[in-house]
């Protein structure tokens, strides 16, 4: 399977800049099969039903990007946080790299140092910082919140580029379909009788880069971070074994759940890193339907999605929504597959 079976035509001004006044506006393409209806996302409680259990992934994204000098030059410097290594060193992408030797520093606001301890195969680089207090409360001071490349507005509400149920910091990214749902749907859907229930996984840039090898199979997949509580194992399981269906919010919780289930589709409770790379054709064990955006061409996503829906039902799906107009990636508009 080529990486080229995943392009498909969008028109730069349909990538959405900005979100809508309220998360929940957005519009919904529903797909059952090769059928596509039209709604917009409030419609999500007409294919709810008692008994289901809505998956949410809880990650908090970072205000990961920092701008600072090198303390010998004062030439500026950004540092985009990736993964945290251990309590005071991480991971990171330097802007300009060329810049970063080991061993050289920087100061971001004359109370962050920081000392590249190694330069990677990648050119990310590991990076040991100093300072005094609480280093998430440095972080919110200095840092400000990474939006994907395709985005070149300012966001005027950083909050907007999170989950209403966010809570654990660690992402470079959000999980963008979550961000469809308010307080008030949610809480309108646990009325129903929907369980919801929440798994981490600490989302990476990796997310946004193209494949860029013609042979699927031959793409590496970044990793990342997640954990899965045991409420929300428990849970899962029992809904699976009384016929409710696990309906998966973005693929991140997709990804989630496939890694950390065993093969006749039980769900553990666990806390690991994952790399999994999910393409057609692939056998599901947990999930039965899934809430997700409309992503980049030739990008891991589609190709998830792809392997959920049918490669050729998506890619109609797709043409549809370029057709009707829908909003894309990040702040844009919603799919619901079952």
């Amino acid at each position: 399977m080529t990486t080229e079976e995943f392009d498909y035509y969008l028109p730069e001004e349909l990538i959405a800049q900005e979100p809508l006044q309220c998360r929940s506006d957005s519009r919904l393409l529903i797909m059952h099969g090769d059928k596509i209806t039209h709604g917009v996302f409030t419609d999500i409680t007409k294919y709810l039903k008692k008994g289901d259990c809505l998956v949410l992934n809880d990650t908090k994204v970072m205000p990961a990007r920092l701008f600072g000098v090198k303390e010998e030059t004062g030439a500026a410097i950004e540092f985009l946080l990736l993964k945290r290594i251990d309590l005071d060193t991480w991971e990171v992408i330097l802007k300009p790299g060329r810049r970063a030797k080991r061993g050289a520093k920087f100061v971001f606001g004359d109370i962050l140092h920081a000392e590249i301890m190694d330069v990677l195969d990648t050119g990310n680089r590991i990076v040991r910082f100093t300072y005094e207090g609480v280093f998430e409360e440095i972080l919110d001071r200095l840092g400000e919140v990474p939006l994907p490349p395709y985005i070149t507005k300012k966001l005027e509400d950083k909050d907007r580029y999170q989950t209403v149920y966010s809570r654990e910091v660690g992402s470079a990214a959000a999980p963008t379909a979550g961000l469809h749902f308010t307080e008030d749907l949610l809480n309108e859907v646990r009325g129903m009788g929907v369980h919801v229930v929440f798994v981490t996984l600490h989302v990476g840039l990796g997310t946004f880069r193209p494949v860029k090898v013609s042979d699927v199979t031959k793409h590496v997949m970044h990793s990342e971070h997640y954990t899965v509580p045991q409420e929300t194992a428990d849970t899962i399981n029992r809904v699976k074994r009384e016929g409710g269906r696990i309906i998966a919010v973005g693929t991140t919780s997709v990804r989630t759940l496939e890694s950390a289930s065993l093969d006749d589709g039980t769900v553990l409770s666990k806390s690991d890193d994952t790399s999994i790379f999910i393409y057609p054709p692939y056998k599901f064990k947990v999930v039965d339907a899934l809430i997700t955006n409309f992503h980049l061409p030739k990008s891991t996503l589609i190709m998830l999605v792809s392997a959920f829906a049918g490669k050729d039902n998506v890619m109609r799906a797709y043409e549809e929504a370029v057709k009707e107009r829908y909003r894309f990636f990040s702040f844009g508009d919603a799919m619901f597959i079952v």
